[in-house]
């Protein structure tokens, strides 16, 4: 595989379109690579597993050439460089070398499907995009990666309205900025590593995106005092002993840099505006992990955090350890830096490490003091349909719902089932009652709630036609239930039902309409 020092000087864009144009005439996107290579060759690509797509791109084709070339990083003769590529545009910008008759590539390009197909490229250090023919294990400080899982995760769950300003803190080779350009005027992105912002760039103008301001800094010191409608940062999490790698760890003890970046988030946001992030934070001994989180939400801010996963510290460290090749060591190197990992999590007294999403959204109601702050934490290890973007933003409108509707506004607001609930009745084969009733979403956070008869009735006649409190009243009447007594214990499990979106409430023109 074809390496590149950190030193050695990064492509420049002055013929990017040029080479665009020639990468899709070449059908060199993500499309174009599953036809090519097949689904199974595709996917070991994806696992770092390069035998199969070498076996499959033996022709002299430009797609399979491009593939050798920015995807499997081996050298090829000149003249199949040059059917595929305008050869001297990019031997001059720096985006391939020459060596006697063969070429190879100085940055990884990888194709890149954007939400609504469009073809989009990802630049970045030569074997570290994730799939890449090398993964990630390198170690050179000033590494830039490509594409990863969590990467696509923060893009899929970020809310995706128009918007005036957007800020990619710590953004890498580019990817939410990428995403970002789509639908914000403009576009900042920052970076401590000032390499990162170089591959931001690269990523942009082979993507045919604008161009976004540039700013090298940590965290929120490069915007000054500047505010913003949306921030998006996948940010150096890691909590490690020390800061090796830019491009994982932090540099701050323990979780403190998500901390802080969440904290600082709050006066950064315009009113209204979202702040979303994937982090790592730390389960301490005689500490509850949501207590600890909710320490975190700035003032001012509602927040949705979600906890996707939790590791307990050996595996965490062996997880990060792999991550940037320790394993490969001596044995005695490998034990001592694992040791420097265990050292650190006991002298913080953590246990485990939990990932997750944190969304905030500032809320001038709430600044004011003139409401009490949304903040919902929870634990979801389960799957969930991406994008979730549209499911965030609706978390916190109906946040805004349920503080605005008191129990008797409630009974008298009229609701609709949403779409995409089914019902699954749970009980012994033959029975003639259900034991339980459980209403199950199959789409975004795909939830589930175990409802009583009385809620699953309620639930099923939801139609928008009538209001809540006329239901439970035909609900009484048929079951024989005292309406007055539905009246005053139902209000809880609606509104349960519609913080976790099963029930939608429906607007006077829904109703009309």
């Amino acid at each position: 595989m074809s390496t590149t020092s950190l030193t050695s000087r990064l492509p420049v864009p002055a013929h990017a379109a040029r080479l665009r144009e020639a990468l899709l005439a070449a059908d060199f996107t993500a499309d174009g690579l599953l036809e090519l290579l097949g689904a199974p060759a595709y996917a070991a690509l994806a696992r770092s597993e390069t035998v199969p797509a070498l076996r499959a791109t033996r022709g002299d084709s430009p797609l399979e050439t491009l593939v050798r070339l920015f995807l499997l990083q081996g050298s090829v003769p000149a003249e199949r460089a040059a059917a595929a590529l305008p050869l001297e545009e990019c031997l001059a910008d720096g985006w391939v070398e020459r060596v006697d008759d063969e070429v190879r590539a100085a940055v990884d390009v990888r194709p890149y499907s954007g939400p609504e197909g469009q073809d989009w490229f990802i630049v970045s250090d030569l074997g570290c995009a994730v799939g890449g023919a090398g993964g990630i294990g390198k170690r050179d400080e000033g590494v830039v990666l490509g594409v990863g899982g969590a990467s696509t995760t923060l893009a899929g769950i970020t809310v995706r309205t128009p918007v005036s300003s957007a800020l990619d803190l710590g953004t890498g080779s580019g990817i939410q900025a990428l995403h970002a350009a789509q639908h914000a005027t403009l576009v900042t992105a920052t970076d401590l590593n000032p390499r990162a912002l170089d591959f931001t760039r690269l990523t942009l103008a082979l993507s045919g995106a604008r161009e976004a301001e540039l700013l090298q800094g940590s965290l929120f010191e490069p915007v000054d005092g500047d505010t913003y409608d949306l921030i998006v940062s996948n940010p150096p999490f890691v909590i490690s002993p020390g800061a090796r790698l830019t491009y994982r760890d932090g540099g701050m003890g323990g979780d403190d840099l998500c901390r802080t970046l969440v904290q600082e988030a709050g006066e950064r946001l315009n009113d209204g505006g979202y702040a979303q992030f994937l982090a790592n934070w730390q389960h301490v001994d005689g500490e509850e992990w949501q207590d600890r989180l909710r320490s975190w939400v700035p003032r001012g801010c509602d927040a949705w955090i979600v906890q996707r996963e939790v590791q307990d510290i050996t595996q965490y460290a062996e997880l990060w350890l792999r991550d940037s090749g320790d394993h490969r060591e001596e044995p005695t190197e490998y034990a001592t830096r694992y040791g420097a990992w265990l050292d650190e999590f006991e002298a913080r007294k953590t246990k485990a490490v939990g990932f997750g999403w944190i969304t905030l959204r500032k809320n001038a109601a709430v600044a004011s003091g003139a409401v009490e702050p949304s903040i919902v934490i929870e634990e979801w290890p389960h799957p969930v349909e991406q994008p979730l973007g549209d499911t965030v933003r609706a978390h916190f409108e109906r946040q805004d719902y349920l503080r605005a509707h008191d129990d008797a506004a409630l009974l008298a607001d009229h609701f609709a089932l949403a779409p995409e609930v089914m019902q699954e009745q749970v009980g012994l084969p033959g029975a003639e009652d259900p034991e339980h009733v459980v209403l199950r979403q199959n789409r975004g956070m795909r939830r589930a709630t175990k409802v009583d008869h009385i809620g699953a009735g309620f639930a099923g006649v939801c139609d928008g036609s009538l209001s809540a409190g006329r239901i439970l009243d035909a609900i009484g009447q048929l079951m024989g239930e005292d309406p007055v007594l539905l009246r005053d214990r139902t209000p809880q499990a609606i509104r349960l039902l519609v913080e976790e979106g099963f029930l939608l409430p429906v607007g006077e023109e829904e109703r009309r309409g």
